[in-house]
């Protein structure tokens, strides 16, 4: 399994870069290399992206979602990876993202490009693209306030 952690400031507050954040189809326009995601119902969403120079699909699951606080993920079938985006207030108007997550490599090419940093340049890419994005805006493009623990809607 690979690591990767990196954070980001971004100048919004909290609320604004998690409710950005919780729009998972709108995941493409920052990510690179991600093609879609659809939001199958409150807690699974379908992944197609490049990895590696590689077309691959899998599904997810949000195992926990906190409003303004994170959200967790577990893939169910295809890349398997897992992670978890934290948010923290740093004043009223900047937010401290960070993102870790674990994936497992394949491939001698996916092993070799995860030794030499590739995966934390390419998450670090996505959060600076991220931070410009929703500092460009000022706002959210649409929000869910919804909480999941375990896999499943509590409120």
């Amino acid at each position: 399994m690979a690591h990767v952690e990196e954070s980001i400031v971004v100048n919004v507050p909290v609320s604004t870069a998690y409710n950005q954040w919780t729009q998972f189809e709108e995941l493409p326009r920052f990510m690179e290399g991600v093609e879609s995601v659809t939001q199958r119902d409150d807690t699974h969403l379908h992944w197609v992206a490049e990895i590696g120079g590689e077309r691959r699909e899998w599904d997810a699951e949000i195992t926990e979602q906190v409003p303004d606080q994170r959200v967790a993920w577990q893939a169910i079938g295809g890349h398997g990876n897992s992670g978890v985006v934290t948010f923290q207030p740093v004043d009223e108007d900047s937010t401290k993202i960070t993102v870790r997550m674990e994936h497992e490599t394949e491939g001698l090419k996916e092993q070799l490009g995860s030794v030499l940093g590739a995966d934390s340049r390419r998450v670090k890419g996505d959060l600076e693209r991220f931070k410009e994005f929703i500092e460009e805006r000022g706002r959210e493009t649409g929000a869910w306030r919804g909480e999941v623990e375990s896999g499943q809607r509590v409120r």
